[in-house]
């Protein structure tokens, strides 16, 4: 997990002094970005106050100072969300099993009301796959257990299939930008919900056995996943380009629908084929109950 600290400085060592106009005069620096006491006067709070906050020594930071400190570092709002969220937590929390993810009875019927042939995937607050219907399932995993979902122990994760499964790897024609999407995502999620035990272990053995995740992790980058583009190399049926967008649910708003379209006719026909695997699919099952 990420201290307000850490963030902080990762931040202030981005920006350059020509980025927002502070004159150097030409004179050497030990920093690549900004000086902390730098920093301070822009965002008008003492050298000594931001030294504490860096450090975690001080208590609290208010909401005034906090975005102070967002428009002198060049945040975006996501980031400024983030800060917010880190701000927060005045100590170190402790960390507490979560209670199990089950996706809510309409966000269910809303998966229901799409049917085959749209593909869609239903994420939990970590990445869990908590339900999809067949055609999302053809789409982005059809390796997996179709039922896996139900059983909340058996449940892929889509950043460990990301990171760790080879199959998943390769199929991704653009994998390192969406990489750097679900890495930059679980670090919001992260700034959310820092007592989550379960998340802080996917990020541990993501760290430990990925050192491209490690690599991203570092990095700093936190970003909201809600649109983009997945370039597939799919097994089935070649090539496909999706853009993705994402559905936040009221109900549940650690859980996201994530709908799948073409953006190309050889992706449309491609996921016409999906649709048609996946209502055999779907036939076959109904017959052999």
């Amino acid at each position: 997990m990420e201290s307000l600290g850490t963030f902080l400085k990762s931040r202030r060592d981005r920006v350059t002094p020509a980025e927002i106009g502070l004159r150097t005069y030409g004179t050497s620096r030990r920093v690549p970005g900004l000086r902390r006491e730098e920093l301070a006067q822009l965002a008008g709070v003492s050298a000594g106050y931001y030294t504490r906050l860096e450090q975690g020594l001080a208590d609290t930071a208010s909401g005034q100072v906090l975005d102070a400190l967002a428009r002198v570092l060049l945040l975006d709002p996501v980031e400024t969300l983030h800060l917010h969220n880190l701000a927060r937590q005045s100590v170190k929390p402790g960390l507490c099993e979560p209670p199990r993810e089950e996706p809510h009875r309409r966000v269910l019927s809303l998966l229901e009301s799409l049917g085959e042939a749209t593909p869609a995937v239903v994420l939990g607050r970590r990445g869990d796959v908590l339900a999809w219907n067949r055609t999302g399932h053809a789409l982005v995993a059809e390796h997996v257990p179709y039922e896996a979902p139900q059983a909340p122990e058996r449940r892929p994760s889509v950043p460990r299939m990301f990171f760790l499964d080879p199959h998943t790897r390769g199929m991704y024609r653009n994998w390192t930008e969406l990489a750097r999407v679900h890495v930059a995502y679980l670090r919001l999620t992260a700034g959310r919900y820092p007592t989550d035990a379960r998340l802080a272990g996917l990020i541990g053995e993501l760290a430990m056995h990925s050192p491209d995740f490690a690599t991203m992790w570092a990095a700093g980058e936190v970003s909201d996943c809600t649109v983009g583009a997945m370039n597939l190399r799919h097994p089935t049926v070649g090539a496909v380009n999706v853009d993705y967008q994402v559905w936040l649910q009221p109900d549940s708003p650690d859980h996201r629908v994530e709908i799948y379209t073409p953006n190309d006719p050889a992706s449309a026909d491609a996921l016409q084929v999906l649709n048609q695997q996946s209502y055999r699919a779907k036939s076959f099952a109904r017959r052999g109950m």
